[in-house]
């Protein structure tokens, strides 16, 4: 698996196909597209059909988005947290959640209903890599996936730690690239964040 899972805000659906073939050809198969634009379900759609690509919807709050993502054909879902009906949806959905958690309770509550990977959310906010191992410590069976202020210069300090396995950016697929449709850009990028923790 590649080290950076990015984090797209998609505005137009027309990006999507180029955007994904650029970020798969620069070694990052891994996609979330943000639930953040009123073109999120069509991006997922068009992305689904990439080789290589593996989509997921992120920014999951409710029921409704767990169906429609799914029926847009992600492959897995991201939430910035968790909640009992938002968890039941996905489960009920057969969709894989990357549940969102920041504290040391809220891992072990959703270690609890089985889930040991996680997304740290908000990471640099939260207190960083080093309150990742901190609660790696006491809690080793679960992993996690730091979002939220991840970046090329601290993305080394996140990956260094056993108990990450990836980390989610938005720097890979920058909107002035995606606009300009600068995909060899963006595959620059994407192979840069690909040797990210190696």
């Amino acid at each position: 698996m590649a080290p950076i899972v990015p984090v797209l805000v998609v505005e137009d659906a027309a990006h999507a196909a180029p955007l994904a073939n650029a970020l798969v050809a620069g070694g990052l198969l891994a996609l979330e597209v943000t639930l953040r634009t009123p073109a999120a379900l069509e991006v997922i759609r068009e992305m689904a059909a990439v080789q290589g690509g593996i989509v997921g919807a992120g920014t999951l709050l409710t029921p409704a988005d767990v169906l429609a993502a799914k029926e847009a054909g992600a492959m897995f879902g991201v939430a910035p947290g968790a909640t009992d009906v938002l968890l039941d949806a996905c489960e009920d959905a057969d969709l894989p959640l990357l549940p969102g958690a920041a504290t040391a309770s809220e891992a072990m509550r959703l270690l609890e209903r089985g889930y040991t990977m996680l997304k740290f959310f908000p990471a640099e906010a939260s207190g960083g890599a080093a309150a990742i191992k901190a609660i790696g410590a006491p809690i080793p069976q679960v992993k996690f996936c730091p979002t939220g202020g991840v970046s090329p210069t601290n993305a080394a300090d996140y990956l260094g730690l056993s108990n990450v396995v990836c980390a989610g950016g938005s720097w890979v697929a920058p909107k002035d690239k995606v606009m300009a449709g600068d995909w060899a850009g963006i595959t620059a990028l994407a192979k840069a964040a690909a040797q990210l923790g190696l």
